[in-house]
């Protein structure tokens, strides 16, 4: 059962991932397109806000899923050990 809630959560953790990364691209895209007219009457946005978001919505993101996915990494190399030690000492 304890298997079934960790493959479940890589599961969401992936989803969630690509989720934000479609977030961000649509985020800079908007950014992009509004950028002329926000840019004329509010001095923002335009490419550098794009590229903006893109670089460091990019940033987040891979540290995050990384840390994320470190979480998970360390259970499973925990678990391995375990068993591992476990064979060896029967």
């Amino acid at each position: 059962m304890r298997d079934f809630f960790i493959k479940s959560l890589e599961v969401v953790i992936n989803v969630i991932v690509v989720i934000a990364a479609i977030g961000i691209i649509v985020a800079a895209g908007i950014a992009f397109v509004s950028g002329d007219a926000a840019a004329a009457q509010y001095g923002v946005g335009g490419v550098a806000a794009g590229l903006m978001i893109l670089i460091g919505g990019g940033i987040y993101l891979t540290i995050m899923a990384g840390f994320m996915y470190l979480g998970i990494g360390i259970y499973q190399n925990t678990k391995r050990t375990a068993e591992l030690l476990e064979q060896r000492a029967t």
